[in-house]
């Protein structure tokens, strides 16, 4: 009898394990893919600009961030009343603010690099269709995040080049077990007084925009930023990103 009970302890352990084991990051990605639009209408998607306020030492500097399938970028900041862009990258080539000098300056070779490897392929979700773009997914297991509790899935990139070493582009993404949406990310910073340490933002307040869910509040590096508007397929003046020379 005891035997048989053994028996049945061990094989009720057994199939717990196989349960945990048998999730995927394949399956979690996909719930999240389904959850917040589907394939069919993100790969649809052109172009996302959104429109949010960071909230900066009790400022609100609103922000607009416009990215589109082809790769390009731009991110306009309106600071005590004067807008600026703080990047423009057309997919080939790219400039930014200096905000010491409130300059405009050239992007450098590596930075641009970076850029090309990211900003396409990125849009207008890392995730979406992953393995074609070259990366690669992980699951982790799960892990309360957010005071969540969620399926860890570590995703690796293709690589960036750094004061001129290949470095991994590695990052930890959290997807709510219930919800199956994105709550938290992390990435080991690679450069500068911080190196070494993990850089952490949040995602909440799913709301959805023309069949397409997006957070409407996230937490980057302690500042909070709340989204107020978002508008698909938007229009972009070529002129935005010519290189502002005063």
């Amino acid at each position: 009898m005891k035997k048989l009970s053994l028996l049945v302890s061990t094989l009720v352990f057994t199939l717990s394990f196989v349960g945990v084991q048998a999730q995927t990051a394949d399956e979690v990605i996909n719930k999240y893919i389904e959850t917040i639009g589907g394939k069919e209408r993100l790969a649809a998607l052109n172009g996302v600009k959104m429109e949010m306020v960071a909230n900066y030492q009790g400022m609100e500097i609103p922000v607009e961030v416009t990215s589109t399938k082809d790769g390009k970028m731009l991110v306009k900041i309106n600071l005590m009343g004067k807008q600026m862009t703080q990047v423009a990258f057309d997919g080939t080539s790219g400039w930014s603010t200096n905000m010491m000098t409130m300059k405009a300056e050239k992007m450098d070779s590596e930075t641009l690099e970076n850029m090309k490897k990211s900003a396409g392929k990125d849009f207008p979700d890392p995730f979406l269709n992953y393995k074609d773009k070259g990366y690669t997914a992980e699951y982790v297991g799960k892990e309360t995040k957010e005071g969540t509790e969620c399926h860890k899935v570590k995703l690796t990139k293709l690589p960036q080049t750094i004061n001129g070493e290949k470095v991994d582009d590695v990052s930890f993404y959290y997807f709510d077990v219930e919800n199956n949406v994105v709550v938290a990310s992390e990435a080991e910073i690679k450069e500068g007084p911080m190196k070494g340490q993990m850089a952490g933002s949040s995602s909440s307040n799913y709301q959805e925009v023309e069949g397409i869910y997006f957070p409407f509040t996230m937490n980057q590096f302690g500042q909070e930023m709340t989204m107020k508007k978002v508008t698909l397929n938007p229009t972009i003046d070529p002129k935005e990103f010519e290189f502002k020379t005063e």
